[in-house]
């Protein structure tokens, strides 16, 4: 199945809500036991997302297709932190995932940034698995931005789905030239 990834434009920012609340929903339904399943809060629209300091990448099967999935990395403070991997659960397992992932780390070392960091769940497949697969690695929060996630995490009741950890992938030096404008997968 061939990927096709490009920058997030705004025809694309409406896509991407529906695309993590169906990505969610997947979650909470195969995790979180039925009593224990939270309120739907529904997620963060794509306008919203595109708001905060970083860059998004979307995923589509073909050059004229819909958006599957998409990836956020936000830059805080001169950091890279992969915020958001969501793909259409019906897009599931085709490379959707992985492809976006790679685009991020090399449109972040592009943009400078040494390493990039993540927040997840330890045991769940699609989670901590699968980025380990791409390259990431448990690591401790070693700066005010990450050490706040963690703060977070604790105060929405996160750890009660499982272990959180969080990952970081070291990236190369930036090749000479601009980031690419489209990833093929």
């Amino acid at each position: 199945m061939t990927t096709l990834v490009s920058h997030a434009v705004d025809d694309d920012l409406p896509a991407l809500a529906p695309i993590e609340d169906a990505a969610d929903r997947l979650f909470v339904d195969t995790y979180v036991p039925e009593a224990e399943r939270p309120e739907w809060y529904g997620a963060p629209s794509g306008h919203q997302r595109a708001s905060a300091p970083g860059f998004m990448l979307v995923a589509r099967e073909s050059a004229d297709g819909p958006v599957v999935g998409f990836v956020h990395v936000l830059e805080p403070a001169g950091l890279a932190h992969l915020e958001q991997l969501s793909v259409l659960p019906e897009h599931g397992r085709r490379g959707h995932g992985r492809a976006l992932v790679e685009a991020a780390l090399s449109e972040a070392a592009a943009r400078g940034h040494r390493a990039i960091t993540l927040r997840t769940y330890a045991e769940i497949p699609f989670n901590a698995p699968f980025y380990r697969s791409c390259g990431f690695e448990v690591s401790q929060p070693g700066s005010p931005f990450l050490r706040r996630l963690v703060e977070a995490e604790r105060e929405q009741g996160l750890m009660r789905y499982g272990t959180r950890v969080q990952m970081t992938a070291h990236l190369p030096s930036p090749d000479a030239g601009s980031p690419a404008d489209q990833w093929v997968a």
